[in-house]
């Protein structure tokens, strides 16, 4: 806690309030969203389908509305779509606790999600403006901040639904309408290169056309969405394999892997980016992150399907590698995004890159599920593990073939083409 605080410490106010801010915000949001199915379908006693309905509605209203958020972002700054994020989910969060009818649940649950939207992609602009040549340093400990927030949310959530799932709802809006003044009262106003002091109609359409063009960032981004779908397995695929051949048991098990993963992060974050930085080029973490990533899987392919002790030996394993190289990953993916947008649209490029990422997370998951339901018929469970293992090998192939080409270089700023106004 010392390293990080001091390291912390070493960064500009506005980049320290917005590490501050982002534990806040996934402290918030983790204290609630694990809790809001059990209450639906339990203290408000909704079908399944209109369980799903409001979930999928967060989901879809945040992935589906990054690229709008990190526009905004670009052409009115990054202070203002903070601010509105943080607002806009303490109404969200509010309400999730106090209505009980279907279309005002879909309402809150939409708002929460392009709360998230708005937010996401102004304070990454902000953190890589701010943070300048350090921005690798300056992700690595934002990380450390975000992976924290996740793993104390649901703690204090856990505390608080003890007493009533309302408390939960008012204190994560609170903690919101907090942060709304926070950044009010101490953030000061960031404007992207876009900031729009009335430019023409055709600006936001230019805005996207410019992004889009960027043939690098675009095959960077498609390259990139295998390792949020590995991922994402520590919720679909390793709670599957703990619940299959653990019983009862895989429930616990599954909370203690999101409890290491963090942990991981947590603890290794700044050591692990400080140890990649010595050795080796950004492209090269890249790579090497998203092959352990990939090689995560490979205990679980070789461990038998009737051997609990030896399934939670791997389900660690897995976890492990897969946050130590997540955590390589994800400060050089950051930073590698600004890069090849040459420092322009920044806000616009990580809207863009989290919807590429969304879209591809959706993907991995039905592919991954019918997968396994195959597999599971045929008693191969191995057929899954190999072919997330062949997803991270295949990411880090790309990525590697990326930057042998020369793609991976970013322009220099004055050679992007805004086409703001």
């Amino acid at each position: 806690m010392t390293s990080l605080w001091r390291h912390t410490r070493s960064f500009p106010p506005a980049v320290r309030l917005l590490m501050a801010n982002q534990f806040a915000i996934n402290l918030a949001f983790y204290m609630l969203m694990p809790y809001l199915a059990a209450h639906l379908s339990g203290d408000l006693e909704l079908a399944a389908w209109s369980v799903g309905l409001v979930l999928g509605v967060r989901t879809f209203s945040q992935q589906g509305m990054f690229l709008v958020g990190g526009t905004l972002a670009d052409r009115y700054g990054y202070k203002a779509p903070i601010m509105a994020g943080c607002l806009l989910r303490t109404v969200g969060f509010g309400l999730l606790g106090w209505v009980d009818s279907l279309p005002a649940l879909i309402a809150a649950s939409a708002a929460t999600g392009f709360a998230g939207a708005l937010f996401n992609p102004a304070v990454r602009a902000y953190l890589a403006a701010e943070a300048g040549e350090r921005r690798v340093d300056a992700f690595a400990a934002f990380n450390v901040y975000y992976q924290a927030g996740m793993l104390l949310g649901p703690l204090v959530g856990l505390a608080l639904l003890a007493a009533d799932f309302r408390l939960v709802c008012a204190t994560a809006a609170t903690v919101f309408a907090v942060l709304t003044v926070l950044q009010w009262r101490s953030l000061p106003t960031r404007h992207g290169d876009c900031a729009a002091t009335g430019g023409p109609a055709d600006g936001v359409p230019a805005q996207w056309r410019t992004v889009v063009a960027n043939r690098p960032f675009l095959l960077f981004a498609t390259a990139m969405t295998g390792s949020y779908v590995l991922t994402f397995q520590v919720y679909l695929a390793l709670p599957l394999a703990a619940d299959g051949t653990l019983g009862a048991d895989g429930t616990r098990v599954t909370s203690g892997l999101f409890v290491i993963s963090a942990a991981v992060a947590v603890t290794g974050q700044l050591r692990l980016t400080n140890w990649a930085k010595q050795r080796w080029t950004p492209h090269k973490a890249l790579v090497r992150g998203l092959a352990t990533m990939g090689l995560a899987f490979v205990p679980l392919a070789l461990t038998p399907s009737d051997a609990p002790a030896t399934t939670v030996a791997s389900l660690i394993m897995a976890v492990v590698l897969l946050a130590a190289g997540g955590a390589v990953v994800y400060p050089f993916e950051m930073d590698t995004v600004v890069a090849l947008c040459g420092d322009r649209l920044v806000a616009t490029h990580y809207g863009l890159y989290n919807t590429v990422s969304g879209l591809g997370i959706t993907v991995g998951n039905l592919a991954t599920g019918a997968l396994w339901d195959f597999a599971l018929r045929h008693h191969a469970l191995w057929l899954v593990w190999s072919a997330l293992t062949t997803v991270g090998l295949t990411c880090a192939a790309s990525i590697a073939g990326l930057a042998r080409t020369g793609r991976l270089t970013g322009p220099r700023a004055a050679q992007v083409s805004t086409q703001c106004s």
